[in-house]
């Protein structure tokens, strides 16, 4: 018998009656029915609202590019021009910014800011990114896929050299960015950006109420040169935007900056399910005054439109959450701490998900080399050691049982770290219970990591 390996946690490295059942059914499709026909109606009016602040106006392109800066984004039209709900065309590709910047900066600071005794934060579009994501919405197969960039991701910045790709931003804004992610993942083509910063983030999650989302640990931290108070206690809880900010600015675990990015996917997929609610309709006008005043793009409104109306329909397990493949650099490898690609998994990866290159660079693991680990969330004991033994008798060679999930799951998440489905899928049907994810949330170095819910331990006793 194969002993159960022990997954040790990683070294932080960088600064991670027969009538019954019929009334029943029924009153499912009539609530699936209400449901839908709600969904509908909100796209409609988040439409036609959104179209009417495009007779208002206000551009939400902030900034001006050269003819050359513009040129590095495809040009093509990417939603139909109906009057009625716009719609997506083509599969498109969408560079989403996040910056944080402070009064040190940038040169000129505002004139509310100026004597204040510590480095506060600036409404601007300028500085360091701390979060780049590559978004494709994928009308063709009805998925949206998520790629999120480490910011420490060691690349070359055309024209300043190989640093960190956070920096492209301060050198030549957007599209610079856009360009050094372009070159990065092998050239794929990119349709539009969306720069917002942190007080964008804060004022869009108040306008929708806040959001209902699982804080995997007690954070704790104090930044008096910025005025950054952390204090948040581990479980699931509603945020405001302000405490939001304080999950998603942490970076003080084993992780470091992949923590954050970790914790970014959870909220991301907390956001989606939050704009369905009905309610959403009526906050629609705090969130456009957001958009407005916090959001540098060169989508129209009427392609905003028609995002927000693919990814509200977009289900939930075609929502892929992805991490651009790599490792920490080691201690004094480099005059700074990176994060190094793995380009040959980044061409696979980019195939498997972005229709960009060759499918035969996609890796194939067998089972017997795939690395998978399991984080228990049911507190039951042996549920754990009784799975990594239905998987080695299903000719898994490599399952090792990790630190456990600390938020109490109904439905076991099978997360595919690396983004294959196939192999996640392929788990689930040895296992014979659980959900297939597409998201980094598990492991960083397992390929697929099994966070075990309540449905496991009934399997168990089958």
């Amino acid at each position: 018998m194969k002993s159960v390996k022990k997954r040790p946690v990683p070294a932080r490295r960088v600064p991670p009656g027969a009538k019954r059942p019929v009334r029943k059914t029924n009153n499912k499709r009539l609530t699936w029915l209400v449901f839908c026909l709600t969904g509908v109606a909100m796209l409609s009016a988040m439409a036609g609202a959104l179209l009417a602040v495009s007779l208002a106006s206000t551009p939400l392109m902030q900034r001006k590019f050269t003819s050359q800066e513009a040129s590095i984004f495809n040009k093509g039209e990417i939603a139909n021009s109906s009057l009625k709900m716009p719609g997506l065309t083509r599969p498109v590709n969408i560079l989403v910014l996040g910056t944080k910047v402070l009064t040190t900066d940038v040169q000129e600071v505002p004139d509310h800011l100026k004597n204040l005794k510590y480095h506060a934060l600036v409404n601007s579009f300028e500085g360091l990114t701390d979060t780049m994501l590559l978004v494709r919405f994928n009308p063709e197969n009805k998925k949206v896929s998520v790629l999120s960039l480490p910011r420490d991701t060691r690349a070359e910045i055309p024209g300043y050299g190989v640093t960190k790709l956070n920096s492209a931003n301060v050198h030549g804004g957007p599209a610079l960015s856009a360009r050094s992610v372009s070159q990065l993942l092998g050239g794929v083509g990119i349709d539009r950006y969306v720069t917002i910063n942190v007080q964008g983030v804060q004022a869009l999650v108040d306008a929708l109420g806040g959001v209902t989302v699982h804080v995997p640990k007690d954070m704790k931290y104090r930044d008096d040169s910025q005025h950054l108070y952390i204090n948040l206690k581990a479980g699931r809880q509603h945020l405001n935007g302000e405490q939001l900010l304080q999950l998603l600015r942490f970076r003080y675990d084993e992780y470091g900056d992949i923590g954050r990015i970790q914790r970014q996917q959870m909220v991301m997929r907390a956001l989606m399910e939050q704009a369905l609610n009905p309610a959403t309709i009526t906050r629609l006008p705090k969130i456009l005054s957001v958009i407005q005043s916090h959001i540098d793009t060169n989508l129209s409104v009427e392609e905003i439109a028609a995002l927000v109306g693919f990814a509200a329909q977009t289900n939930r397990s075609n929502t892929q959450m992805l991490m651009l493949p790599g490792e920490f650099s080691h201690p004094g490898e480099f005059d700074a701490s990176y994060w190094i690609p793995t380009y040959r998994r980044i061409q696979g990866l980019m195939a498997r998900h972005f229709d960009f290159g060759s499918a035969d660079e996609i890796d194939n693991n067998s089972p017997e080399n795939l690395r998978v680990t399991i984080q228990d969330s049911t507190k039951q004991p042996n549920t754990a050691q009784s799975v990594v033994k239905q998987l080695q008798k299903s000719g898994y060679g490599d399952v090792g049982i990790g630190q456990p999930w600390n938020e109490s799951l109904s439905v076991t998440r099978i997360v595919a770290q690396r983004g294959d489905s196939q192999q996640a899928e392929a788990i689930r049907k040895a296992l014979g219970f659980g959900e297939v994810r597409i998201e980094n949330t598990g492991d960083i170095e397992s390929d697929v990591t099994i966070q075990l819910g309540k449905d496991s331990t009934q399997a168990s006793k089958k």
